[in-house]
């Protein structure tokens, strides 16, 4: 089997919930999913990455994302902060991001590349935005991924279901169930 690592991405307040500036559609939904799927990946000994976005009071790093989105996870704001029941454990990695892909100027393929992982586990917000560009990039990088099934959410339940068809065809076998990251 291949070594993995799985990515929670995005699982914060400005994500999730109807005051959520950026609600996900069925965003709340998928909270138990994601933390079936860390405990899990603890139990297998699969390395966690908590993925994450913080933007600057003031909004120069947010590029052209504001032409289109609300200003959203302000550094030190509650929106900022992981949805309630989201732990990140010591032993867990952190990886701070500003744009969609969790690769996009970051040091993940070098946290991957030294933890020798080949496959990807995805889950999180937005399937329609920064997991789709995570996997995306992962794949024009040489590594497998797949999707938590029910672990992800997106912007428009329309454009979810779209993106995770559209991955269903760049890789196969992408759908994994949760249990099939026990041991």
């Amino acid at each position: 089997m291949k070594k993995r690592a799985l990515l929670v991405i995005d699982m914060q307040n400005d994500f999730l919930g109807a005051e959520a500036p950026l609600n996900c559609e069925g965003g709340l939904a998928i909270i138990p999913k994601v933390q079936q799927a860390i405990a899990n990946a603890r139990i297998a000994q699969i390395p966690i990455v908590h993925v994450y976005q913080e933007h600057r009071i003031d909004g120069s790093d947010f590029g052209r994302e504001l032409e289109r989105s609300k200003p959203h996870c302000i550094v030190g704001s509650k929106g900022a902060e992981f949805v309630n029941g989201i732990d990140v454990l010591e032993e867990d990695y952190l990886l701070l991001k500003k744009r969609f892909s969790s690769f996009f100027h970051t040091e993940l393929d070098l946290l991957l590349r030294g933890l020798k992982v080949e496959e990807l586990v995805l889950c999180g917000i937005a399937t329609d935005g920064c997991v789709r560009a995570t996997a995306v990039d992962a794949h024009q990088l040489g590594y497998y991924f797949k999707l938590i099934k029910n672990g992800t959410a997106g912007a428009i339940e329309a454009s979810h279901q779209d993106s995770i068809a559209y991955l269903c065809r760049l890789q196969k076998d992408v759908l994994l169930e949760v249990d099939d990251l026990l041991p």
